[in-house]
């Protein structure tokens, strides 16, 4: 859902909405009381095309409730149909935290028509946030834990902060299996046989250590936290014509479940409807004329 306060021109007619995607509040100034919004869209106030989902549970560490849940799908059902957001990071309001999980708590309380109802929106909600046009970038300031983890497996790209050290799969300790895509994703992701090894021991990742299996890609200074680091991240991709981006992303995520032929004349596909777009006739234009081409998304 889109944060009822950033449908406002101005950002600085109120103080909750003070300090947004460029930088990440204190604990102690949080911004967001319990009665707002568990899971907001945002623009990156400081860069045009750049917008961030955020988690917004401090208390659960972003634990997964249904109400989360729900406002999650929301703001990925407005993104999806956002054609002036070129990069999307998944992050958390507070700092040493992005998504621990499901709400155990909670899970206590459900009935099983609940939980089964509570899985099946896990499920679609991360097949949304997988096919999402845009790039997405899972910015992991905090513990990933079970579908927390299973979230960032559903993001294109994923930062880990320098001081994270609970990265993993916990399920099978606790009696069950990844039921958000854990298992699928993760084989996709690491191979069979490093996505056994995650699930069968339940083993807790560092960052590094997360780096090293292949499970994040980018890992932040000592300096410096995931969110920032993505946004650095988000800011390089953002530079790119935001059709071909989208028709990349498409043509990337298709590989795995094509024939290499197949693959090939999707590829073609799409990047012959991108030939007459005045994006591509720009970059020519620019590339004659030196300068950085300025690209509107046509």
């Amino acid at each position: 859902m889109l944060h009822p306060h950033l449908q406002r021109v101005s950002y600085a007619s109120s103080r909750r909405v003070a300090a947004t995607c460029h930088r990440l509040p204190q604990p102690s100034r949080r911004l967001f009381s319990t009665h707002t919004a568990e899971a907001f869209l945002e623009p990156l106030r400081s860069d045009v095309g750049i917008a961030c989902i955020s988690l917004n549970r401090p208390q659960a560490k972003n634990a997964i409730s249904m109400k989360l849940l729900h406002e999650f799908r929301e703001c990925l059902g407005t993104a999806k149909y956002d054609k002036s957001i070129r990069a999307l990071i998944i992050r958390s309001t507070t700092t040493g935290s992005f998504c621990a999980g499901a709400d155990l708590v909670e899970r206590r309380t459900m009935t099983q028509i609940q939980v089964a109802k509570f899985l099946s929106d896990l499920r679609a909600a991360l097949g949304e946030l997988e096919t999402l046009p845009m790039p997405t970038i899972a910015a992991i300031d905090g513990p990933a834990l079970g579908g927390g983890l299973e979230l960032s497996f559903a993001c294109d790209l994923r930062v880990a902060g320098h001081s994270v050290s609970k990265i993993g799969l916990p399920e099978t300790r606790l009696g069950i299996i990844p039921g958000a895509g854990g298992t699928q994703r993760a084989v996709r992701l690491l191979g069979m046989s490093k996505a056994k090894d995650l699930i069968f021991t339940a083993r807790m990742l560092t960052a590094q250590e997360a780096l090293e299996w292949g499970v994040v890609d980018y890992v932040s200074s000592p300096s410096s936290s995931a969110f920032e680091r993505a946004v650095e991240l988000a800011r390089e991709v953002a530079k790119s014509a935001p059709l071909a981006l989208r028709a990349a992303k498409q043509a990337i995520s298709r590989a795995a479940d094509l024939s290499l032929e197949s693959g090939l004349d999707f590829e073609r596909a799409s990047y012959e409807v991108l030939l007459p777009t005045k994006d591509r006739l720009e970059a020519l234009e620019a590339f004659k004329e030196k300068r950085q081409p300025v690209f509107k998304g046509e």
